[in-house]
């Protein structure tokens, strides 16, 4: 199934933002900032990589329901995507 890429687009900024974040982890550990402040934001770039997953399943769903006519993906599928997230 391919996910239209408007709507794709606060997934985009999202993973970006994501990126950029990592960057900054990598900065703190190389700079030997202290362990809660690098975990702290292990968890934030965590978070915002699951929630950009699934905002890719609920596209996706929603794509499967406005066009059931596309390319075939069944329950099974989708759960276990989902679940992968998990």
């Amino acid at each position: 199934m391919e996910l239209d890429l408007d709507e794709m687009q606060s997934v985009i900024r999202r993973l970006n933002r994501a990126r950029g974040q990592i960057g900054g982890i990598v900065k703190m550990i190389e700079e030997g900032r202290d362990c809660r402040d690098i975990v702290t934001q292990l968890a934030a770039v965590s978070k915002a990589l699951d929630r950009a997953g699934f905002a890719v399943i609920a596209t996706g769903l929603r794509e499967c329901l406005t066009n059931p006519d596309g390319e075939e993906m069944d329950v099974a599928q989708m759960e276990k995507l989902f679940l992968s997230l998990a």
